[in-house]
Protein backbone atom coordinates (compact mmCIF):
# COMPACT_ATOMS: atom_id res chain seq x y z
CA UNK A 1 0.00 0.00 0.00
CA UNK A 2 1.18 3.48 -0.78
CA UNK A 3 0.82 6.20 1.83
CA UNK A 4 -1.90 8.70 1.13
CA UNK A 5 -0.86 12.05 -0.27
CA UNK A 6 -1.83 14.87 2.07
CA UNK A 7 -4.79 16.87 0.85
CA UNK A 8 -3.74 20.43 0.21
CA UNK A 9 -6.63 22.83 0.43
CA UNK A 10 -6.65 25.51 -2.25
CA UNK A 11 -8.52 28.76 -1.81
CA UNK A 12 -10.94 30.05 -4.41
CA UNK A 13 -9.60 32.91 -6.56
CA UNK A 14 -12.05 35.82 -6.41
CA UNK A 15 -9.95 37.89 -8.81
CA UNK A 16 -6.43 37.85 -10.25
CA UNK A 17 -5.55 41.46 -9.48
CA UNK A 18 -5.06 43.08 -6.08
CA UNK A 19 -7.62 45.30 -4.39
CA UNK A 20 -5.84 48.61 -3.90
CA UNK A 21 -7.17 51.11 -1.38
CA UNK A 22 -6.19 53.54 1.33
CA UNK A 23 -6.52 51.63 4.59
CA UNK A 24 -7.38 53.51 7.75
CA UNK A 25 -5.78 52.52 11.07
CA UNK A 26 -7.50 49.53 12.61
CA UNK A 27 -7.84 45.78 12.65
CA UNK A 28 -8.92 43.97 9.50
CA UNK A 29 -9.74 40.31 8.93
CA UNK A 30 -8.44 39.30 5.50
CA UNK A 31 -10.29 36.43 3.79
CA UNK A 32 -8.01 33.44 3.13
CA UNK A 33 -10.57 31.05 1.61
CA UNK A 34 -11.68 33.27 -1.30
CA UNK A 35 -15.38 32.60 -0.63
CA UNK A 36 -16.23 35.91 1.06
CA UNK A 37 -18.67 38.20 -0.73
CA UNK A 38 -16.92 41.13 1.02
CA UNK A 39 -13.50 40.75 -0.62
CA UNK A 40 -10.81 41.17 0.46
CA UNK A 41 -12.27 40.83 3.95
CA UNK A 42 -13.86 37.91 5.77
CA UNK A 43 -17.64 37.58 5.98
CA UNK A 44 -17.65 34.16 7.67
CA UNK A 45 -18.01 32.15 4.45
CA UNK A 46 -14.99 30.02 5.45
CA UNK A 47 -17.09 28.17 8.04
CA UNK A 48 -16.48 24.44 7.65
CA UNK A 49 -13.70 24.85 5.07
CA UNK A 50 -10.62 24.54 7.29
CA UNK A 51 -9.61 28.11 6.42
CA UNK A 52 -9.47 30.96 8.94
CA UNK A 53 -9.21 34.70 8.31
CA UNK A 54 -5.89 36.46 8.86
CA UNK A 55 -5.80 39.35 11.31
CA UNK A 56 -4.10 42.44 9.87
CA UNK A 57 -3.41 45.49 12.02
CA UNK A 58 -2.84 48.76 10.18
CA UNK A 59 -1.07 51.24 12.47
CA UNK A 60 -1.40 54.36 10.32
CA UNK A 61 -3.28 55.33 7.16
CA UNK A 62 -1.53 53.91 4.10
CA UNK A 63 -2.05 52.62 0.60
CA UNK A 64 -2.53 48.84 0.62
CA UNK A 65 -2.64 46.30 -2.21
CA UNK A 66 -4.72 43.51 -0.67
CA UNK A 67 -4.17 40.10 -2.24
CA UNK A 68 -7.34 38.97 -4.01
CA UNK A 69 -5.98 35.80 -5.62
CA UNK A 70 -5.28 34.25 -2.19
CA UNK A 71 -1.88 32.88 -3.31
CA UNK A 72 0.47 35.65 -2.10
CA UNK A 73 3.48 34.53 -0.07
CA UNK A 74 3.02 37.81 1.84
CA UNK A 75 -0.35 36.82 3.31
CA UNK A 76 -2.87 39.62 2.98
CA UNK A 77 -0.60 41.77 0.82
CA UNK A 78 -0.10 41.30 -2.92
CA UNK A 79 3.31 40.00 -3.99
CA UNK A 80 2.49 39.54 -7.69
CA UNK A 81 1.70 35.79 -7.38
CA UNK A 82 -1.49 36.37 -9.40
CA UNK A 83 0.62 36.81 -12.54
CA UNK A 84 1.52 33.10 -12.48
CA UNK A 85 -2.01 31.74 -11.94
Amino acid sequence: MQPHEPIIMQPEIPQKTPIVEIAQPGTYWWCTCGKSKSQPFCDGSHSGTGFSPEEVVIEKERNVAWCACKHSQCGAFCDGSHSSL
